[in-house]
Parts: C-alpha cells; structure tokens; sequence
C-alpha cells in the first residue's frame, strides 16, 4: 500500500512540474500599427495599449528587413512582463 502511495505522488509531482512553466503564458493575438522598429523587434500598440514585441525567435537581428513603421499588423504570441513574445507576424499589405 505504501508502495501506491509513493508511485501516486511521484507521478503527481511529475505532472505538476510539467505544467508549471505553461501558466501565466496565454497565447493571445494583437492588431495594430508598428510605430518603431529595431533590429529584434517593435513598439506595437493596438488601440488601446502600446508595447515592445520580441521578434527575434522569428527574424533573429533582421527586423528591419521585414517589417517597417507605420505597417499594419497580426501578431500571436504570449506576454512575458511587459514585452510580447511574438510567434508569429503577419504585415497587413
């Protein structure tokens, strides 16, 4: 019995550390205007707020290449603090 017990809470423990680097991160998407770019990403702001968004998981130091002020944009991703992670951009033409 004290077997099950201990198998029991492993595998609890084993679960929960499995799903704690995944709460507080919600994938959300943002539309708006870029209003400044640098080399890893953007100031975006939406309408009702404004905020710097991480792209270089996406175009590494090249974000200039891709996206320009004034654009406007999707984005999906996630917050972390006050920057946005972007996982993806999609420049509205």
């Amino acid at each position: 019995m004290n077997r099950l017990i201990v198998f029991g809470l492993i595998a609890g423990g084993i679960g929960v550390a499995a799903a704690l680097p995944h709460v507080g991160h919600a994938q959300t998407t943002q539309t708006g205007t870029v209003e400044k770019v640098w080399e890893d990403g953007f100031r975006f702001n939406t309408g009702d707020r404004a905020f710097r968004v991480d792209t270089w998981d996406i175009y590494g130091d090249n974000t200039v290449s891709y996206v320009a002020v004034g654009d406007r944009a999707t984005i999906t991703g996630e917050f972390e603090g006050s920057e946005f992670d972007a996982f993806t951009v999609h420049v509205t033409p």
